[in-house]
């Protein structure tokens, strides 16, 4: 097991979606890309996929895993992982 890997199952993921408008995400590792109508982010359960409309990030915290992040929010979705970063985000921005 790696130390990514360990560190991985030791974070805590959770996500809290208020009314399609605010979305509070723990166990984020790392903001893979971010715009108004996607994100993609690397957490301790897999990548999220978040796409939506007029997306901000209203606070980011790594050192303590979370996000929280306002705007419509039409879909999340868990990729499997891939090896390169290259397919992952052409994937990302069908």
């Amino acid at each position: 097991m790696t130390i990514k890997e360990d560190t991985a199952l030791a974070v805590n993921h959770a996500l809290s979606l208020e009314g399609r408008k605010k979305l509070a995400v723990s166990g984020v590792m790392d903001v893979v890309s971010f715009d108004e109508g996607a994100a993609a982010l690397e957490t301790s359960q897999g990548t999220l996929i978040l796409r939506g409309r007029e997306l901000h990030v209203e606070q980011l915290d790594l050192e303590a895993g979370r996000i929280r992040i306002s705007g419509e929010v039409d879909s999340l979705v868990y990729e499997e992982n891939r090896q390169t970063r290259e397919s992952f985000l052409s994937r990302l921005f069908r």
